[in-house]
């Protein structure tokens, strides 16, 4: 079971490439912390400029207190004004460079924040196996991988880069104010603790809103998904109506949250204590001017120094917010790249060359989504070369027994063995790539004929293409599309036939040269007037390997040298057609329902 790491450990995982990141996954806060510390040098330049912004903003009211001074004077010191007016000119000049800088800074850090947390989980998201997707909507997944990310990016810049400048803006006043009287101190150091005690309130109010904020945002993205997936059932049942019905209690739920949000950042008392703190500070300064303690380019000044509290005051609604909207989406983030995983690479695993020997001993098998066993003390061998037929009704755990070989899911009980080697001792990349599986469900990605062909062998060569093609009986309707076999098809092979797309996937099979095939009910979709050139191209690619082919076709299952025949998880029967067929009530019964 995978757990919580520190960064010299990382969690099991299918596949996995050498760690670049090196972040401490014990936590959100402490997992973005060690993300933000690669670009340390970033977080310099933007802590210089932020500091720098608020030292020259508070020189805008001291030059103008002293501009005061100068032209109530007797005679008025325009020599004053003059002076005053050129160093705000200078200072603000300077200003804009500075806060340039900060800004720059902030977005570059977002940015490669974003690339890198995108970057992470989705090599996180590859390494999982088939328990964990199988459970985990594909809506939900791509509302982190996408809107989650994104909203630590907004975290970083404006939120962050907001948090820091407008901190320095606070402290200010507390440093500046003593210059005219050390009693005007008070206000703004009263306004900062009280401050602080609303922002703290105002934090532990926000953050569970904002996690039901992400939370209801995925779920309205997993409803999406599925629609948009299942678009051709919803329009073939006729339930758009319902669906639209549907979307809407999730979207409801999502603007609630968000109505709960604003809800709470409309309250947000800091707005009030600033009003008080105005009203403070200038009753305080009135009281000290009247006494002759200051004068009123000091009154003017520690009013101006007194108005910096705003930029804190106002951005701490947004930033805040942004800050604890990027923490409950790191949260969300770090639960699928810290989810439970069963199934680990193995580099240092077995690698050899496979000869395709399969022996099953005692393998049972149970989904962790149900308590019944979909497998039960299963055990058989198959030696190199072998043709092997599963057979069985729906449901008997056919498809389930055969992704035991290459490790799609992991036995409960029991070894399954390759070349006398348990699957789990293999490396699990050497062992994928010596066992091809076509099933009924045909997978093809939105790329070129030639793309999808050579997915398992990158490098092919055209020449290598065009043959497996040829085998598979596909180079006849390939060489009839557009662009021939540069012919980018839809999402899915939607553009394309059943038949079709089930003779790209063994084309597919045929180029990658396994060791084991594994065919799935591969020709369900194949018309009889192909199926006779199919089904030869399969008998000749299954010479010299070991063959397991789940079909109802007797075709196919004559030619097999081993059948095995399951009932409800268990083999009711093994042997060849003949014998089967005079021995096995159960393999009877199959081919007279």
């Amino acid at each position: 079971m995978a757990t919580l790491t520190t960064p010299s450990i990382r969690p099991l995982a299918e596949f996995s490439v050498p760690d670049r990141y090196h972040a401490n996954r014990k936590g959100p806060k402490r997992w973005l912390f060690s993300h933000a510390m690669r670009y340390w040098y970033l977080w310099v330049l933007l802590i210089i400029g932020a500091v720098s912004n608020a030292l020259l903003a508070s020189a805008i009211p001291i030059l103008t207190g002293q501009a005061f001074n100068g032209i109530l004077a007797h005679p008025p010191l325009l020599s004053v004004l003059l002076r005053s007016a050129v160093l705000i000119l200078l200072s603000q000049f300077t200003r804009s460079g500075l806060q340039l800088m900060r800004n720059f800074s902030a977005e570059l850090i977002g940015q490669r924040l974003e690339r890198d947390i995108r970057d992470e989980l989705y090599v996180s998201l590859l390494g999982k196996d088939m328990a964990f997707h199988s459970v985990q909507p594909v809506g939900d997944t791509m509302a982190r991988a996408t809107n989650d990310v994104r909203e630590i990016n907004f975290m970083f810049n404006p939120g962050i880069n907001l948090v820091i400048g407008s901190l320095n803006f606070m402290f200010m006043p507390i440093l500046m104010a003593p210059r005219y009287h050390p009693a005007l101190v008070i206000t703004p150091m009263a306004y900062a603790v009280l401050y602080v005690l609303a922002l703290s309130q105002y934090l532990r109010e926000l953050d569970p809103i904002t996690r039901r904020v992400r939370e209801s945002f995925g779920k309205m993205n997993t409803r999406l998904a599925e629609v948009l997936d299942g678009i051709e059932t919803v329009k073939a049942a006729a339930q758009e109506e319902q669906e639209v019905g549907r979307f809407i209690q999730v979207a409801r739920a999502y603007r609630d949250a968000f109505v709960r949000q604003g809800d709470v950042e409309a309250r947000f008392l800091p707005l009030l204590l600033l009003a008080l703190a105005n009203a403070a500070g200038f009753l305080h300064a009135t009281i000290l001017f009247r006494r002759g303690l200051i004068d009123v380019g000091a009154v003017v000044a520690y009013m101006g120094l007194l108005q910096l509290l705003g930029f804190p005051t106002f951005v701490s609604l947004f930033a805040y917010a942004r800050v604890s909207s990027g923490i409950s989406a790191a949260r969300r983030i770090l639960e699928l790249i810290n989810a439970e995983t069963h199934i680990d690479q193995n580099p240092q695993g077995y690698a050899g060359e496979m000869r395709g020997e399969v022996v099953f001993e005692s393998v049972s098998f149970t989904y962790h989504t149900q308590d019944a066993p979909v497998l039960e003390n299963i055990s058989f061998r198959v030696q190199p070369g072998q043709r092997v037929a599963l057979v069985g009704q729906t449901g008997a755990g056919k498809t389930t027994l055969v992704k035991l070989i290459n490790r799609t899911y992991d036995t409960t009980q029991g070894r399954v063995l390759v070349d006398g080697v348990d699957v789990r001792d293999w490396n699990i990349e050497a062992l994928r790539r010596q066992i091809s599986i076509i099933e009924q469900d045909i997978f093809l990605f939105s790329r070129t004929i030639a793309e999808n062909i050579a997915f398992g062998q990158p490098g092919a060569s055209m020449d290598a293409i065009v043959a497996a093609a040829k085998a598979a009986q596909a180079h006849d309707f390939i060489m009839e599309l557009p662009k021939g076999y540069q012919t980018v098809i839809g999402e899915r092979g939607v553009t394309l036939s059943g038949g079709q797309r089930q003779r790209l996937a063994l084309a597919r099979a045929f180029l990658t040269d396994p060791a084991i095939l594994i065919l799935d009910d591969s020709t369900s979709a194949i018309d009889s007037a192909t199926e006779d050139k199919i089904q030869r191209a399969i008998f000749a690619a299954s010479k010299g390997r070991t063959t397991f082919i789940i079909t109802h076709r007797l075709s196919q299952i004559r030619w097999a040298d081993v059948i095995l025949v399951l009932r409800r998880g268990r083999i009711a029967a093994m042997g060849d057609h003949e014998t089967l067929l005079r021995t096995s009530e159960a393999y009877r019964r199959i081919f007279a329902g």
